[in-house]
């Protein structure tokens, strides 16, 4: 787990002639991977405070007829220039080399969660790191080399042997070809199972859900053999539309699918950057009427590979988010990074590719 410090950026990214339509989101068919579809991707309470942050001197709205807004930026820069500045950036996430590194989490024993991931999920132990000046240790768990594989990073902190996970967190995912006999190993081992094998609610995949020891649900999915078994992190969102927007042009993630469950009055939408029976994705779920969660303590963050972590942050300001780690160099090694929020609060850290293989060196 990385230590995140303050650091100062020269970057300046700007804003000048967006649409607004409604009276309290916007719309921009930039956005759009297609022509017929727009996102919206931003709160109008939130977008002119965002001007003014991305270097304007001053912004006015010009206009406000049947519900629509204008809006245009005063000062001595070109419009023209500006909007094909951000359409260039933005297109450039779409060509980024991005992959979901790592996820991370606290745990109260490390010994006692590596035993179980290693033990009854087949996970193997692939390296740790003590710091004892910052005390902490991490231990990096998955069931493949790290320069290639979607990986667990469990940190353990000194003396604090348990967490709040919250309810926004939902579950991780992990691939296996048979779930009963996984199941009947977990359970031979001591392990909890919260939900026995049978075919998902108004499907035919084959599940059934475990926690680990300090309370971490697993989803175990029946398939074939695949080359990315830790294949999900659910987490839980209070506006899907505007999450799956966020996720698709900030991070560059593909929206794979989405799947309404009236009955059960939930959503969910799959996004990642490859397809769901090869890569790690995000599964991310709506609650009808649940706009907001408890994130609780436990849960820390994914980490996405990028090429270029300035212009990663510079997306991101664009699209609304708050970065809280300027981009940059780690204090004392070369690793480049940057860590963002989405509009749920969730955090993403997004670390420098190149510097990423030299650090596993």
């Amino acid at each position: 787990m990385v230590r995140i410090l303050p650091m100062a950026s020269s970057i300046r990214p700007s804003l000048s002639s967006l649409k607004f339509s409604g009276s309290s989101r916007f719309s921009v068919s930039l956005f759009s991977h297609n022509s017929t579809r727009k996102f919206t991707y931003c709160h109008l309470g939130t977008a002119v405070p965002q001007l003014q942050s991305f270097g304007l001197k001053a912004s006015k709205l010009l206009r406000e007829k049947g519900g629509s807004l204008s809006i245009s930026a005063a000062g001595n820069m070109a419009p023209a220039s500006t909007a094909a500045t951000q359409e260039n950036v933005l297109e450039w996430v779409k060509q980024d080399k991005r992959r979901m590194l790592h996820v991370v989490y606290r745990v109260g024993d490390l010994d006692r969660t590596i035993k179980f991931y290693t033990e009854c999920l087949g996970m193997k132990l692939l390296r740790k790191r003590d710091i004892p000046e910052e005390r902490y240790t991490n231990a990096f768990l998955g069931y493949g080399p790290e320069d290639s594989h979607f990986v667990i990073e469990l940190t353990y902190n000194y003396g604090v042997d348990q967490y709040d996970i919250g309810s926004g967190f939902g579950h991780f995912g992990i691939a296996v070809e048979d779930v009963s006999k996984t199941v009947e190993l977990i359970k031979a081992k001591g392990g909890k199972v919260t939900r026995e094998p049978g075919a998902v609610k108004g499907g035919r995949t084959v599940i059934a859900f475990i926690e680990d020891p300090d309370g971490y649900k697993f989803e175990l999915l029946e398939r074939g053999p695949t080359p990315e078994p830790l294949c999900q992190v659910m987490l839980r969102v209070g506006d899907l539309e505007r999450a799956i927007s966020f996720y698709e042009n900030a991070y560059g993630m593909k929206l794979l699918r989405t799947r309404d469950n009236p009955e059960y009055k939930y959503t969910i939408a799959m996004l990642g950057y490859g397809p769901e029976d090869t890569s790690a994705v995000m599964e991310l779920t709506y609650n009808y009427g649940v706009t907001e969660y408890d994130k609780g303590n436990a849960y820390a963050q994914i980490a996405i590979g990028t090429d270029d972590v300035y212009k990663t942050a510079e997306a991101i300001k664009l699209c609304g988010g708050k970065i809280t780690r300027e981009p940059g160099p780690l204090p004392g090694i070369s690793t480049k990074i940057t860590a963002c929020l989405d509009p749920d609060g969730w955090k993403t850290v997004f670390v420098d590719n190149i510097d990423f293989l030299k650090e596993l060196e």
